[in-house]
């Protein structure tokens, strides 16, 4: 077969996928792995099962568990697909594809995944097949918009991991697309799933701290390096078909697994990965959804050597009104030491302290480590008396997804807000890039009187990915 990076020239517009490369479902995606762990191209059939979560749009038996894909199975990914896979040996979904450019992520992910699920290359032949009821998409940043506006133009359900886009473009695409084909979408900033997550939105908006005027955030500098040259690419992965929208460019070691990350076009470095951990959690726990800032301003020092391109240290002042409050993004900033706990302590010893948030209100002050993992323990222990405002209480990250996608229900960390948080860090990254204060207009997610900025808000994408 030819090579699916190659031939994608025949690809058709993206709301028809119906002859994919002029092939049928049948003869399943192309440049398929070579090890002869490929199995039937046969769609994999959900069975019966007790409390199962159901796809209320579909005609389907009462009892019939939800069905999903998993795109892109290594790093994360892989996380994810052990934890589907857990789910469903307890009967709450069944397992029909894996897919990855890497073959031997792909050739791991099968046997974890079990003999009922497909395997697949392209991710668009996942999207093509009617019985998935949804995707969860854990590849590189810049293939996040382009395969959840794909998946919501296919009518599937997305768990997509964070940070959700890496232009504005591409965020307000997601919100419209995922909008318009009325499906669930969570963004994986599982922090906000977390039950000492919880107990901090709980003790803020019971105004333990009276009004917060500041957040500061902190976190560790970005790694520099990847100083090897150019190569040919390994056997075992797709070149083309893993930079996808992105600019042609030669094969780089330094590029993947999981060191895209420090490329400021295919992952942006500290701020767009843990920035989109950490900021949903002031968005969220502080009721700012939907709210954005009215200015924005960068500074911090590039590398001066080697392939990587990301800051190395960034601060980031986000200023909102009404009501006023400042988010800063510190990188580094001034770290506060993780408190002891007792090995009987819900939550366990904190083991990720390089970053975290620190709310200072008018009444004083709390702090909270990791991805909203860790609480101080004056939250933990506040009991809250007659009248206290409740908050969510999230039955984890998957499960609220899940119920999103039974019930229609708001996920805890929907497309909006997912798309919101992804946009401070590009702003962040944009103001330090362009050397100025950048001005914001949260109800058109516009940069507003600076047309060069403007310009950066969106990119070429290349054919065929482009949305």
């Amino acid at each position: 077969m030819p090579d699916s990076g190659r031939a994608v020239r025949g690809w058709l517009r993206r709301r028809d996928f119906s002859n994919l490369e002029g092939r049928t479902m049948n003869q399943k995606s192309v440049r398929v792995p070579r090890r002869g762990f490929l199995k039937s191209a046969g769609a994999a059939t959900a069975v019966a099962m007790a409390a199962p979560y159901v796809l209320p749009s579909r005609a389907r038996g009462a009892n019939e568990r939800l069905t999903i894909g998993h795109i892109g199975v290594g790093g994360m990914g892989g996380s994810h697909l052990r934890d589907t896979k857990s789910l469903m040996d307890r009967g709450v979904v069944n397992i029909a594809a894996v897919c990855d450019i890497d073959e031997r992520r792909l050739e791991n992910a099968s046997r974890v995944a079990g003999p009922q699920a497909d395997v697949y290359r392209d991710y668009r032949f996942v999207l093509q097949r009617d019985d998935i009821d949804a995707v969860i998409i854990a590849t590189p940043d810049h293939w996040h918009a382009q395969q959840t506006v794909h998946a919501a133009e296919c009518g599937k359900h997305v768990y997509v991991e964070k940070p959700a886009c890496c232009t504005i473009a591409e965020g307000k695409a997601m919100i419209e697309a995922c909008q318009r084909a009325k499906i669930a979408v969570q963004i994986g900033t599982h922090g906000l799933s977390h039950p000492e997550s919880y107990l901090a939105h709980r003790y803020l908006a019971n105004g333990n701290i009276g009004k917060v005027r500041q957040v500061d955030i902190w976190h560790y500098p970005t790694p520099t390096g990847a100083t090897q040259p150019d190569s040919d690419p390994p056997e075992e992965i797709d070149w083309d078909l893993w930079l996808g929208p992105l600019r042609w460019r030669p094969f780089n070691r330094g590029y993947l697994h999981g060191t895209f990350r420090w490329m400021l076009e295919s992952g942006g470095g500290q701020i767009r990965d843990r920035g989109a951990h950490m900021m949903s959690l002031p968005m969220y726990w502080l009721d700012a959804a939907g709210t954005g800032p009215v200015s924005v301003e960068a500074t911090g020092q590039w590398p001066t050597k080697g392939l990587w391109d990301s800051a190395v240290t960034m601060n980031v002042t986000y200023t909102f009104k009404n009501p006023d409050w400042v988010l800063k993004w510190n990188q580094p900033g001034t770290p506060v030491p993780p408190e002891e706990r007792t090995g009987n302590e819900p939550g366990g010893q904190i083991t990720l302290p390089g970053f975290g948030c620190v709310f200072t209100g008018e009444d004083g002050t709390f702090h909270n480590w990791g991805h909203g993992l860790w609480t101080e323990r004056k939250a933990r222990e506040w009991q809250p008396g007659p009248g206290a405002k409740e908050v969510y209480r999230s039955p984890g990250h998957k499960e609220d997804w899940f119920e999103g996608i039974k019930t229609g229900r708001r996920t805890v960390a929907n497309i909006e807000l997912g798309v919101d948080v992804a946009i401070l860090t590009i702003l962040g990254n944009l103001s330090l890039l362009l050397g100025r204060k950048l001005e914001w207009d949260q109800n058109t997610r516009e940069i507003v009187g600076d047309e060069q900025a403007r310009r950066l808000m969106q990119r070429p994408e290349r054919y065929p990915y482009a949305i």
